[in-house]
């Protein structure tokens, strides 16, 4: 994991960024159930063991390694109750999901893209008109720029989705359309296309790897004296265990979704160590990689970085001769507050997409493609409002990731069929947690702090503090 300083944070102790980013621990387990899982359906309790829900509604009962100090999600455990043999190999999910799943259309995907920029081309036309009337230079208008923001950057982050949906090779087969589309996107929004074209393949090729994860790779616990374990129990001592759990809360939840995504562009905050320091603008390691072979940018992925650099070197131009000349607050106002927005989204579903307290992540030796794209966890985004709209705004991304990470190349609009596909045949691997976002993204705050490996696998440590979290 790259253990790199984060100046402004790191005042009060010696912390890693790795460590400051580092997911949080949210399931609320009962102190009776740390080393126990009572098999529901069956008269005797399992010790070691929790339920997993057969295709029938039967309970199947799944091994599970000791659970002091782990407490739990709305998962239950489910995560911790699968062995490494119990996964399928890839033709074998593959073969499950309808042929058709896996054919992009590319009418009906500019069909999805002419949604996203109507609605955000037609909030941007109200915060035009609202510069006449509130002056964004005016302390006293903030918070109404504030609540614009909000709104605009939740609708401008189905843009985010698709460019992203361009990068995987899912928005059409035109190669040319596809990658103008994504280029463009992502550059407006400060992404270098390429550079996270390619990072992000790989966060799909190791998802939940301590070595060679991309994004939110935790800290493993080295002893409870140093890090962020250290620094949390610090909060504690400090403010008392409800006070300073809500603090720590606070501070985690800071840290990755404001300070999060730029600082993973330009320092690799959050990823792996095997790759050393990354910077997604600059192709180079900037520190010696544990793994030379392992580079984030290898071969003709160098020049690709510099392509996209001219994307983004762009709108930087721009945006500073547009600082020139009508000023700061209105550059600001209008695409700087959306933007913070957006980047808080997109760290918001990938955090809560492979972290919670009772997930757990794997080494090299303990690691496949398979397993890793399976303890990807489906959420209920559609339950955000009442009407389902972010989740349709957002095309579904965080309510039908697991089969987005099994395969990439699914389109958004038929993620939903290869999702129920998934669940039918495999229900005791596919995970979803049907906690509400908030509240999950609360726990994760508090309690994915560190890891320390038991068995096959690396587990969030929250012992003592099970019934805060």
């Amino acid at each position: 994991m790259a253990r790199y300083l984060l100046g402004a944070f790191l005042a009060a102790a010696a912390l890693s960024p790795t460590a400051a980013f580092a997911p949080t621990p949210m399931a609320a387990a009962r102190k009776l159930q740390k080393l126990n899982a009572v098999a529901v359906g069956n008269d005797v309790a399992s010790v070691g063991k929790v339920p997993t829900s057969g295709k029938d509604g039967s309970s199947n009962t799944g091994a599970m390694i000791d659970l002091d100090g782990i407490a739990f999600s709305g998962l239950k455990g489910k995560a911790l109750s699968i062995k490494a043999e119990d996964f399928p190999q890839a033709r074998e999910i593959r073969g499950v999901i309808p042929e058709d799943c896996f054919e992009p259309e590319t009418a009906k995907s500019l069909g999805y893209l002419s949604v996203s920029v109507a609605g955000t081309v037609a909030c941007t036309a109200v915060g035009i008109a609202m510069l006449g009337v509130f002056d964004p230079a005016n302390p006293f208008t903030w918070p109404l720029w504030a609540g614009y923001s909000a709104v605009t950057g939740t609708v401008a982050m189905g843009l985010w989705v698709l460019a992203h949906e361009c990068g995987h090779g899912a928005f059409s087969k035109n190669k040319k359309l596809q990658d103008a589309v994504g280029y463009i996107i992502h550059s407006i929004m400060l992404v270098p296309y390429y550079s996270w074209q390619r990072s992000h393949a790989v966060h799909h090729q190791y998802t939940n790897h301590m070595e060679l994860g991309e994004t939110h790779v935790p800290e493993p616990m080295e002893s409870e004296e140093d890090g962020s374990y250290a620094l949390r129990a610090n909060f504690i001592k400090t403010l008392g265990e409800e006070k300073g759990m809500k603090a720590w809360g606070v501070f985690q939840g800071f840290l990755h979704l404001v300070v999060g995504w730029p600082a993973y562009l330009l320092i690799g905050a959050t990823g792996g160590s095997a790759r050393g320091m990354t910077n997604h603008f600059y192709p180079e390691p900037l520190t010696t990689p544990d793994q030379p072979k392992k580079e984030l940018f290898p071969g003709n992925w160098k020049e690709k970085v510099y392509q996209s650099d001219i994307g983004i070197a762009a709108v930087v131009a721009s945006v500073g001769v547009w600082s020139l000349c009508n000023g700061l607050p209105e550059v600001m106002a209008l695409y700087g507050g959306p933007l913070i927005v957006i980047n808080a989204w997109l760290v918001l579903y990938t955090w809560l997409q492979h972290t919670d307290v009772d997930v757990p992540h794997f080494t090299n030796e303990d690691h496949t493609y398979v397993r890793g794209a399976l303890h990807t966890i489906d959420r209920p985004y559609d339950k955000l409002d009442p009407w389902g709209a972010i989740d349709f705004l957002h095309h579904k991304i965080g309510t039908t990731h697991v089969a987005h990470h099994f395969d990439s190349t699914i389109p958004h609009y038929k993620a939903q069929a290869a999702t129920d596909a998934i669940k039918e045949k495999f229900p005791e691997l596919h995970l979803y947690d049907p906690t509400p976002i908030p509240e999950a993204l609360w726990r994760v705050c508090k309690g994915c702090t560190a890891v320390e490996k038991r068995g096959d696998m690396y587990i969030w440590n929250n012992k003592g503090l099970e019934d805060t979290l």
